[in-house]
């Protein structure tokens, strides 16, 4: 399947993203977007990423565009960076699919590209070479993204709480181990790993939860944090289970004092339920499609995915200073925040969580279909959805907006999408009690996995 643009930048195959391919897009980038004054470029810590950055950087300096190697950082930390640069800016990650996998994000001096940038960078035709080759720098942007953090919380925001850092292969595992500690937390580094492993917030293994909740045990922890691989989706656990998400998107968000907030269909509906916010603006999946809704409703407003990514649009407090705004998916302030609140409140996370809608989700995927099945799925999910599961047979209501999300009358909601970053179908599933949620997920994906075979 040759690279193409999902709902978080270019991915594709390694074995796809030949020199040739990185060269046209990176081209392709620089000739259809601003680059203000140049281009960083950061990586994650999978195998191929080096390489890759090496031709984007290359391939920048032959078009005359001075370079900013950020060499191994979280997209989040290059985001920021570029953009108090007045620069232009390409992630070489494939976030939290598998290492055979790898891709690009663009950034303009703005911020994220949009739909529109994508067809525009589709569009360009070759960018000729420079008289004059760019300069090359190397940048620190770690640190700086840290000191965001330190400054706006402080040395008291976490202090008596022991947090477990799950540090795997996640771009952030240094940062998050040094600002935890810095924010008062004694902490605890488990599961440092030298192989990529491909992480996905939204849809735990069981075997990472159990690994998780047994840590917390013999470690006598109050949570675990982590992170994707790129570092823009977060992962928190607590005694009580993993804290998902679209739960974490408005716990952070009432703890910064948001009014409006901006969430995909594929969250959860508790924030809408809770009738903390003014408005609660849904919108297809994807980071570009929440900041576009971000900003159309401009104020103390923030975006969240169900993945947990957070975007924050207006200068915040924090327990010792002000945020500035970052309009980018961040796993790093919808970890402290939480913790953060629930220490202020002197109360244990699940039990902050108690004061909010009892809505519960479970997410995930059926991965490695065929482009036939993939189709077939579909075809049978508009024709026959109670070949899906028997409860689509008496729908409340569909919403298209990503998808087939279908609400049931007795309020549990199941939507089912395609994935736009690999040849997998997404399962999301919203129920009044966990185990619900579980149990229709589970069933949902065993009739997926049927189909997929027909």
């Amino acid at each position: 399947m040759p690279p193409k643009f999902g709902t978080s930048g270019l991915r594709g195959l390694v074995s796809d993203l030949t020199d040739i391919v990185i060269r046209r897009y990176t081209g392709a980038f620089l000739a259809a977007c601003p680059t203000g004054t140049g281009l960083y470029v950061a990586r994650d810590l999978r195998p191929s990423s080096l390489s890759i950055a090496q031709t984007v950087i290359r391939s920048a300096r032959a078009a005359g565009l001075d370079v900013a190697d950020c060499g191994e950082a979280a997209t989040p930390a290059l985001a920021l960076a570029a953009g108090e640069a007045v620069a232009a800016a390409i992630m070489v990650t494939g976030s939290h699919i598998p290492a055979d996998r790898n891709g690009l994000k663009f950034y303009t001096p703005e911020g994220e590209i949009t739909k529109a940038d994508e067809a525009a960078i589709l569009a360009a035709g070759p960018l000729p070479q420079a008289s004059r080759e760019g300069g090359l720098t190397q940048r620190d942007i770690m640190i700086p993204y840290g000191a965001r953090y330190s400054r706006a919380f402080g040395p008291e925001a976490l202090r008596g709480l022991r947090i477990g850092i799950y540090q795997h292969s996640t771009v952030q595992r240094d940062l998050l181990s040094d600002l935890f500690a810095a924010l008062g937390a004694q902490t605890v580094r488990l599961g440092r790993s030298e192989t990529f492993i491909p992480l996905d917030t939204e849809a735990v293994e069981p075997e990472v939860a159990a690994m998780l909740a047994r840590w917390i045990v013999e470690h006598d922890l109050d949570a675990i944090v982590s992170a994707d691989g790129d570092g823009d989706r977060p992962l928190l656990a607590t005694p009580e289970g993993i804290v998902a998400g679209d739960i974490l998107g408005p716990l952070t968000a009432h703890a910064l004092g948001a009014k409006i907030v901006v969430t995909p269909v594929s969250s959860n509906t508790m924030a809408a339920r809770s009738g903390r916010f003014e408005q609660v603006i849904q919108t297809r999946i994807g980071s570009p499609h929440v900041i576009a809704g971000m900003t159309d409703h401009p104020g103390r407003t923030v975006g969240y995915e169900a993945n947990g990514g957070f975007l924050l649009g207006f200068e915040a407090e924090g327990h010792a200073g002000s945020l500035s705004p970052l309009l980018t998916r961040d796993a790093v302030l919808p970890l402290i925040a939480p913790l953060w609140q629930a220490r202020r409140a002197n109360r244990s996370l699940s039990d902050l969580c108690g004061d909010w809608p009892d809505r519960h989700t479970a997410s995930g995927r059926l991965p490695q279909v065929s482009d036939r099945g993939l189709a077939h799925i579909a075809e049978q999910i508009e024709k026959a959805p109670h070949r899906i599961h028997p409860t689509l047979a008496d729908i409340a209501e569909i919403d298209r907006t990503d998808g087939f999300r279908a609400s049931l009358p007795d309020g549990r909601i199941l939507h089912l999408r395609p994935s736009g970053n690999a040849p997998e179908f997404r399962c999301y599933v919203e129920a009044d009690r966990a185990e619900e949620a579980e149990r229709l997920r589970d069933e949902t994906l065993d009739a997926l996995a049927r189909l997929a075979e027909d």
